[in-house]
């Protein structure tokens, strides 16, 4: 990277260099965080961004997979469409109420209180992915309550459904040019106008120019890929581990937890726009992640340990999953039922219309001239085998 590099570089947005690999897009990948922008009243417009759509899209596909594995987790899959959808709501709530709450100062009026317009402008950015996590399970876990899904048996496929989740909503990230790391000089570290002046200010705040000299390797971790990556190997290892090797309800959930805390645990010390906790220097997302990884930790051992004792024992092995299992498959038999019938009746009504066989066969004849002629040829028959007697 050369001087005439940052010089370019600072006039130029929206385009994402990768300046120690000369493969990796040498000419820098230019991006955009709107896909595209729907006409409004008045001349506006309204913009639909990447970080949004990537993030919905993730959630959709996680219901998907949540709803279809209900079944082996021994779960009425209506039921738990219905958590799911509860516990979308409560995610999204959790992740701007977490992040409000650690960046109060940049919600706050002139004169000291709480400016709510800009709290509930999420499309301004600002979730974060544990406050989801807390809100989801909250909110989840009541409408669990109501309507009478077994809690930890839900919490598993949770679990899995938050990796896809947040593997694909990490790329949100990306197209925000936001959650990149400290300084690298491996051959994915990437920069871009935004990148440098962030990363410059935070190694040299007191500045209040660009020295170029300094501004040549600014060049920053793609933490946002990282996590993406950890979270897809994590959900491709719980995904096969829930299918051969789950001993307990619960057990996918707190390896959930202690897959994702670890992995955050090490990304976050690279990051350089983390939450902290006020008037110190601890990073809130790095001590709750350390805090997941022993509580799991913890938790997993002892319920082993009880394992040895009590045998295994899951929910889709019990009775009462056996009979909503029962109730949910009669209820569709009775659709299904109900709708072969109608196609039945349907079918039978166009054959009546249609068939041949279904026209009506004239009626015997009354002329009363046809019958003595086959009752004379019947005599005839009669006298001819008289005579050959």
């Amino acid at each position: 990277m050369t001087h005439e590099f940052v010089t370019a570089l600072r006039e130029t947005e929206d385009v994402i260099y990768f300046p120690y690999s000369n493969w990796l897009f040498p000419n820098g990948l230019k991006i955009n965080n709107v896909i595209f922008s729907i006409p409004w009243f008045n001349g506006t417009s309204i913009d639909i961004y990447w970080y949004g759509f990537l993030i919905a899209l993730g959630m959709l596909i996680a219901v998907i997979y949540v709803t279809r594995r209900s079944r082996s987790f021994g779960l009425d899959s209506d039921r738990v469409m219905d958590v799911v959808l509860c516990g979308l709501v409560g995610g999204i709530i959790g992740a701007r109420a977490y992040y409000v709450i650690f960046s109060l100062s940049h919600y706050m009026t002139d004169e000291g209180g709480l400016d709510i317009a800009a709290v509930l402008r999420i499309r301004d950015g600002g979730l974060a992915i544990y406050g989801g996590v807390i809100g989801a399970l909250i909110f989840g876990a009541i409408a669990a309550k109501i309507r009478k899904v077994r809690l930890l048996p839900m919490l598993d496929l949770t679990g899995m459904g938050l990796l896809i989740g947040q593997c694909l909503g990490r790329w949100g990230n990306f197209f925000n040019q936001e959650a990149f790391g400290s300084k690298t000089s491996l051959p994915w570290g990437m920069t871009s106008n935004k990148i440098l002046n962030e990363l410059y200010f935070f190694y040299y705040p007191d500045n209040t120019a660009i020295v170029t000299n300094r501004a040549l390797d600014m060049v920053a971790h793609p933490c946002f890929l990282y996590e993406s990556i950890w979270c897809l190997a994590g959900f491709i290892f719980l995904h096969f581990f829930s299918k051969k090797f789950r001993k307990f309800d619960g057990e996918i959930f707190l390896l959930y937890i202690g897959w994702y805390g670890l992995g955050r645990f090490w990304i976050e010390r690279l990051r350089t726009d983390s939450l902290y906790i006020p008037n110190t220097p601890l990073k809130v997302s790095q001590l709750v992640a350390g805090t997941c990884v022993i509580f799991a930790a913890v938790l997993l051992a002892v319920c082993f340990s009880s394992l040895k004792k009590t045998g295994i024992h899951l929910y889709r092995d019990s009775e009462e999953s056996a009979a909503l299992l029962a109730e949910h498959d009669a209820k569709y038999k009775k659709v299904d039922k109900n709708a072969e019938l109608s196609e039945h009746i349907l079918a039978d009504n166009s054959e009546d219309e249609s068939s041949p066989e279904s026209v009506p066969a004239p009626e015997p004849s009354e002329d009363p001239e046809t019958e003595p002629e086959e009752n004379d040829e019947e005599n005839d028959t009669e006298e001819d085998n008289n005579e050959s007697d």
